[in-house]
């Protein structure tokens, strides 16, 4: 895989060359790297998870602090009980169009148990920063300041929006998107979150999936039971679970929920040509990954992540390992989360999935049950749906502003790869319904990032690209 990757590597460097203010910046950077770094940590250093509102506000006092610095005029966009969202203004005299970068500075939760180094402090590895949100998604924004560093002179006007709440589903963006109109608005919004592709050339989505998101709670007996004195006899909510979520998915993982294709928009001619395009890189993947099969096969990845989804995201019932014990435990549960693609509608989805439960066998309730209710039904499961939920948006690849976005990345980085709808969710519908504008999302982070999870890194060199693309896509 090595020399595959030294391969894409060399042809993406030679043919980076071409556009001036990625040269340029380039240049500047090679300069300045240790300065870049030290403010990269300096922001990385302040926890961001986005139930922390006072460390939440720590973060958008310093972006706010560190554009302002820049001469951008920027300040904190605010509600009750909401987590700010920084905005930033360049205004270009004479120009007629406005660009729109978005990122987040929030960042997933976390165990620091499981983390090899403290996550909030963050180290430099093996030519990788770990820490979280190292990746997903404050990269971009420091990629973004370190372009304006470098002299990028914008032709259009210039916005910047970083989120808050992403990470937890941004449930109050749409919201602010509606009350500031004006403020927020754009011909096209530049989406910087997620990573490149695998073979780590440039990637460029025009649509990203919707997501909602369910907890699945089933109820045994009050308490938990001597699994040897009522073993048999006790239902065991734990079986009761694997047996619904079982039923959820066949093996080749199309999901059997009634209707749940029902009305997703099929992909254009030229999106088709788009995937089938792209690098084919599955089975490089696989190795990395010690996968020795994978779902949906012989379709592959970029295929497979045009279609909806449904994902058991954790489950827990009693204790296993060294806290073991002989019960029949007395509640299971399990997190679902459902990436969706254009025409489905996330509200939809979650009525398809509770009728697919009583279907099943069980009486829903969205809070915790009574005793009678228990002892009315042979099953019961509580089913509470997750705020924030939101639908797929995709962005035509024909239109004007996506051939420029396209010759833009391509002359700072290289061929691209260019993918309809990329596998992660990103409230581009907020954005899109608020706003009436368009959505293109250019990522910089390394797909062997760790994001969402334990150890989260980008690589240094992923950075320093980043740099780069930003420096092109502002003098776009």
């Amino acid at each position: 895989m090595g020399r595959i990757l030294a391969f894409f590597l060399a042809i993406s460097f030679t043919q980076a060359q071409t556009n001036p203010a990625s040269i340029a910046a380039r240049s500047w950077r090679e300069g300045h790297e240790q300065a870049i770094l030290d403010e990269f940590f300096q922001l990385l250093a302040v926890p961001n998870i986005a139930s922390d509102q006072v460390n939440i506000r720590r973060n958008a006092d310093m972006i706010v602090a560190m554009f302002k610095k820049r001469g951008v005029a920027t300040r904190l966009v605010e509600a009750p009980d909401v987590n700010p969202v920084v905005f930033g203004e360049i205004r270009t005299p004479g120009a007629t169009r406005t660009l729109v970068f978005y990122a987040h500075y929030d960042g997933q939760p976390l165990d620091p148990k499981e983390w090899a180094t403290p996550p909030f402090t963050p180290v430099l590895k093996d030519q990788r920063i770990y820490a979280r949100s190292a990746s997903d998604d404050k990269a971009p924004i420091i990629a973004i300041l370190a372009a304006i560093d470098s002299g990028a002179k914008p032709k259009s006007n210039i916005k910047f929006v970083f989120e808050g709440e992403e990470e937890a589903g941004s449930p109050n963006f749409g919201h602010i998107l509606e009350a500031n109109k004006d403020l927020f608005s754009g011909d096209v919004w530049l989406i910087c979150d997620g990573p490149v592709h695998q073979t780590r050339k440039p990637l460029i989505a025009f649509g990203a999936r919707g997501i909602a998101t369910v907890d699945v709670t089933v109820y045994g007996p009050k308490r938990e039971l001597h699994s040897g004195h009522y073993g048999n006899w006790a239902p065991n909510p734990a079986m009761m679970l694997v047996k619904l979520l079982n039923s959820l998915k066949n093996d080749s993982g199309r999901v059997l929920i009634d209707h749940y294709y029902d009305n997703i928009e099929p992909l254009s001619a030229t999106e088709k040509r788009a995937i089938a395009a792209a690098p084919d890189f599955d089975e490089e993947l696989k190795k990395e990954l010690w996968l020795g099969s994978t779902e949906g096969a012989p379709k592959k990845l970029i295929e497979l992540l045009q279609k909806p989804s449904l994902n058991i995201r954790g489950m827990a019932s009693a204790r296993v390992g060294a806290q073991a014990s002989n019960v029949i435990p007395s509640t299971a549960t399990a997190s679902i989360d459902m990436r969706l693609v254009k025409g489905m509608d996330h509200k939809q989805v979650i009525a398809l999935f509770k009728e697919h439960v009583r279907k099943q066998g069980y009486f829903i309730v969205e809070s915790d049950p009574s005793a009678d209710v228990l002892m009315s039904h042979e099953r019961v499961a509580k089913v509470v749906s997750k705020e924030g939920g939101y639908n797929a948006v995709r962005t035509s690849m024909d239109l004007p502003i996506s051939k420029e976005v396209i010759g833009a990345v391509e002359s700072a980085r290289g061929p691209a790869v260019k993918v309809p709808t990329m596998g992660g969710s990103v409230p581009l519908d907020m954005i899109e319904h608020a706003l009436g504008t368009q959505t293109i999302t250019v990522p910089i982070a390394n797909h062997d990032n760790n994001q969402h999870s334990y150890n989260e890194n980008i690589r240094v060199q992923n950075l320093w690209d980043g740099i780069e693309l930003m420096a092109a896509l502002l003098t776009m």
